[in-house]
């Protein structure tokens, strides 16, 4: 399967010009991740995700890396981050950094030389047509910006070429196939940079655009497949207990044939996962599982879920998450008491949960002018709050310098109220991560089947493990009688739940576990 330590992992998301500023410019940086740590250990969180700190112009929130070796100097040094890795491990975490392996910056020193006329070393470490005024056929590229005689074709913003791992079919003599000598080098420079990270004490990846790589790809993506199986091997081999986490959304591609330790259940429009807390774009109304009385039936989930699980459960993990920097914040159209019923499910499926900064204290997503290409996903990129200091405890910096506004509504939700606050979100995501780490039935590995999902009315009911799951979404009481649970116990509840006598009884917007 991969790292042990997997297996008990609760990941903590950090969009790290958001999450704590150390030295009062208005962005946050790594020594104030490191301020922030003993917090995220008391959330029960051991592991973490720090979205790109890579030197970069940031035309897409580092998202276009300039240089892979060097941290932002707005985050710090990279020595800095050397003492979070320390740091965190003295804390018994675990810390992936976000990779960015389809495309650079167009500033990246690699571009440069290779949008040199003369040939050179780097010449087709990019994608690159024969002539600037070749026919495109409908693909992103760009042209007459450069002195080279080309176009080079894009991944995603008009900052961001695409890097060169070849083409599963090439059909234009300006196409490297896949085991060409520039193809090679582009995999070998991107392991270079993984060795680097690693050796310097990063404990693995989460990988951006994961299914990107080689161009006119079949639908089983096997030539991506190919590249990621053989980093699979490196790590297997050099750096055994390395993490890979794939932004795919497709575990069998990214975990069966990839060999991806864990793959993204992605906020997929009409997907499994979108159906439980985000289908406000469905026609017809908010149909979401967790939205009180809006309709939303699990069984939408589970058509989409279980082939998904099933297919992938023995080789690795399918990883559920509260949100991410990509994604409107779940609070935008759930209630806390929906939020906390939400996460109550999330962390106890199997899989590897990852918890986006602030969404435990139902952070909201703020209508916002685009930042560095977030566009409309800056309003879930906003400032953690922390506190009643100024900026919520963020920054000292004057309001008109920070990297975002701070939620400026009255009832704005932050750490220092939910944490004295026994019925708060945060007190119940305290608790949810606690329960998980402390059952072994609760964890990544342990297996998951349906024993109920007749929703006219009863709950929701899962197992895990030797344990029993409920959840009643809605507002009515719903009962599940069932002689298995003769010899079950309520291990831990939200709201007024019972069970006697082989009856589970659960009022309107609950959570049982039994053992």
């Amino acid at each position: 399967m991969g790292p042990k330590w997997l297996s008990t992992a609760v990941f903590y998301e950090i969009y790290p010009q958001s999450f704590q500023d150390s030295n009062d410019d208005g962005i946050g940086d790594i020594p104030g991740i490191i301020d922030r740590l003993d917090y995220v250990a008391s959330l029960g969180c051991n592991a973490l995700w720090i979205n790109p700190c890579f030197d970069s112009p940031f035309m897409d929130a580092g998202y276009d890396v300039r240089d892979y070796k060097l941290v932002a100097p707005r985050y710090g040094t990279n020595d800095d981050l050397v003492r979070l890795f320390a740091e965190a491990h003295a804390r018994g975490m675990h810390v992936l950094l976000d990779l960015v392996p389809g495309h650079t910056s167009d500033q990246h020193p690699w571009f440069k030389e290779s949008a040199r006329a003369d040939p050179n070393e780097y010449s087709a470490r990019y994608i690159w047509t024969d002539e600037a005024l070749w026919g495109m056929e409908g693909r992103p590229y760009i042209a007459g910006m450069t002195e080279r005689s080309g176009a080079y074709m894009l991944n995603f913003f008009a900052s961001q070429p695409a890097l060169n791992y070849g083409w599963l079919d090439p059909y234009k003599h300006w196409m490297s196939a896949t085991d060409s000598p520039e193809a090679l080098a582009t995999r070998e420079a991107m392991r270079d940079v993984m060795r680097f990270w690693l050796d310097q004490g990063c404990d693995g990846f989460r990988v951006d655009m994961a299914d990107s790589l080689v161009k006119n790809d079949d639908e089983h993506k096997s030539g991506t497949c190919a590249i990621w199986r053989d980093v699979r091997e490196m790590l297997d081999a050099d750096y055994p207990e390395a993490a890979l986490v794939s932004e795919w959304s497709n575990p069998g591609q990214a975990i069966c044939s990839a060999g991806f330790h864990a793959d993204f259940y992605l906020d997929h429009q009409h997907n499994g996962y979108n159906t439980l807390l985000r289908d406000y774009e469905t026609e017809g109304g908010d149909h979401s599982y967790f939205r009180c009385d809006a309709g939303g039936s699990i069984q939408r989930f589970l058509r989409d879920y279980l082939p998904k699980y099933e297919q992938s459960r023995d080789r690795g993990y399918i990883s559920f998450i509260t949100c991410n920097h990509d994604t409107p914040r779940a609070a935008r159209t759930l209630t806390p008491t929906e939020l906390k019923l939400a996460y109550a499910f999330i962390l106890t499926m199997p899989g590897v949960p990852f918890i986006y900064y602030g969404d435990e204290i139902g952070m909201r997503y703020l209508d916002l002018r685009t930042k560095e290409g977030g566009y409309q996903r800056t309003g879930s990129r906003s400032p953690m709050q922390w506190c009643h200091e100024k900026n919520y405890g963020f920054s000292k910096a004057p309001a008109d310098q920070l990297y975002l506004p701070v939620d400026e509504a009255a009832d704005a939700p932050c750490v220092e109220d939910q944490l004295a606050d026994d019925n708060s979100l945060l007190s119940e995501v305290r608790r949810l991560v606690a329960l998980r780490r402390a059952h072994v039935d609760l964890q990544a590995d342990a297996p998951f089947s349906v024993v109920n999902d007749d929703e006219t009315s009863a709950p929701f009911v899962y197992r895990r493990g030797n344990m029993l799951l409920a959840v009643n979404p809605s507002s009515a009481t719903k009962r599940f009688r069932d002689e298995r649970l003769l010899d079950k116990g309520l291990v831990y509840c939200i709201g007024e739940v019972d069970v006697t006598e082989g009856c589970l009884t659960m009022p309107g917007q609950s959570f049982a576990v039994l053992g």
